[in-house]
């Protein structure tokens, strides 16, 4: 009996879709994740997203923000200070460790920008698709007819949406 887990069937109506193989590679794997520092990944509106770290005790000095390949990467590095101040802990609840987060951003996402206010670090990101790529309406001509025609659906969705408000004035 074959136990092997096949994505086959997935990627047979897909085209282009190579790194999602590798994203189904990566679940797979079943290595875990950090859960430190806590974090939250919001959406605010269809294009608007934010992940917000609770970074308590890190200064804009400590941590590093990176962006390549898609790949967003935040780490944190806190200088040891123990020495410097001889503080011993009777209770140590602030971690103060170093880490690393990874998040893969999806095509046309972009980075606004980053801010640390009150111990959490906010990173803004938009996503913006280029009016190439937006859902198109292409025309079925038939044969002998001029080559095919391509429309924005949103375009197209707005043409119906005053064509209504056209009418009644007209009344």
């Amino acid at each position: 009996m074959n136990t092997a887990f096949s994505l086959e069937p997935l990627f047979r109506h897909s085209i282009g879709f190579d790194r999602f193989n590798d994203l189904f590679e990566r679940a797979f794997e079943g290595t875990t994740t950090s859960s430190f520092p806590p974090y939250n990944v919001e959406k605010h509106g269809d294009n608007e997203y934010r992940i917000v770290l609770a970074v308590a005790g890190f200064t804009e000095k400590d941590l590093s923000i990176k962006l390549e390949g898609g790949v967003l990467t935040v780490s944190g590095s806190k200088a040891d200070e123990k020495g410097a101040d001889n503080v011993s802990y009777m209770h140590q609840g602030i971690a103060q460790r170093s880490f690393k987060l990874t998040y893969r951003l999806e095509d046309h996402i972009e980075v606004q920008g980053a801010r640390l206010e009150n111990g959490l670090l906010v990173i803004d990101l938009l996503r913006e698709i280029p009016e190439a790529e937006k859902p198109r309406e292409i025309e079925i001509n038939a044969i002998g007819q001029d080559q095919s025609r391509v429309r924005q659906l949103e375009s197209k969705q707005a043409e119906r949406v005053e064509e209504p408000a056209q009418m009644r004035t007209s009344a």
